[in-house]
């Protein structure tokens, strides 16, 4: 199993990291929160990795911090909830605010996370609420600085990716833009509490 990557940064987009290991480019899937706090390519990153093997595939599942990690691996211990819906979820909502909204049984909150629907949300709750106490993490890495110049294309397709539809996603993205301007993570950032009705 594969526990960590540590190399040089080729490439990132909101829900992947292509890193150089020794010459070896490890394709791994991540959460925006690490997306936005990565760095840029070219720079060394280390990763925390989850390896989540199937029949057909070998998949690495990449996370910034131990918390973020731990909270990944309660969430594809839940029925119904692989690696791809849980990174999904980690993406959707801060791990600190999931955490909270497991706690206090906040359906509402969790339903608005692209791909959670109603059933998936009352399973999480209910094999999870007791159990993510210890995950509240308040650590909060100060976010990467990003390339200028994204454009609102760039954000839309982003929020594609992350199981939006596109009237949605370019709503969400115009009320973003009309805030103010900023880096593509804070932007990000800012569209996806928009849609979440934060």
């Amino acid at each position: 199993m594969i526990a960590q990557v540590h190399g040089r940064l080729l490439r990132k987009a909101p829900q992947e990291a292509i890193v150089d290991v020794g010459g070896v480019g490890y394709r791994v899937t991540i959460p925006l929160s690490t997306f936005y706090r990565i760095g840029e390519p070219g720079e060394e990153v280390t990763l925390l990795t989850h390896t989540h093997v199937r029949e057909d595939a070998l998949a690495l599942f990449g996370f910034l911090t131990a918390a973020e990690q731990a909270l990944f691996e309660r969430l594809i211990e839940v029925s119904g909830v692989g690696p791809k819906l849980a990174v999904s979820i980690l993406s959707g909502i801060e791990a600190p605010d999931l955490v909270a909204a497991l706690r206090a049984s906040d359906l509402v909150r969790l339903t608005r996370i692209p791909g959670v629907g109603r059933k998936t949300a009352e399973r999480l709750v209910l094999e999870l609420k007791d159990k993510v106490q210890s995950l509240a993490a308040t650590e909060e890495p100060a976010p990467a600085a990003a390339a200028a110049g994204s454009a609102s294309e760039d954000l839309v397709s982003a929020l594609l990716h992350l199981g939006y539809s596109r009237p949605e996603a370019e709503r969400g993205v115009d009320r973003a833009l009309k805030e103010g301007e900023g880096r593509f993570e804070d932007l990000l950032r800012r569209t996806l509490r928009i849609l979440s009705g934060r």
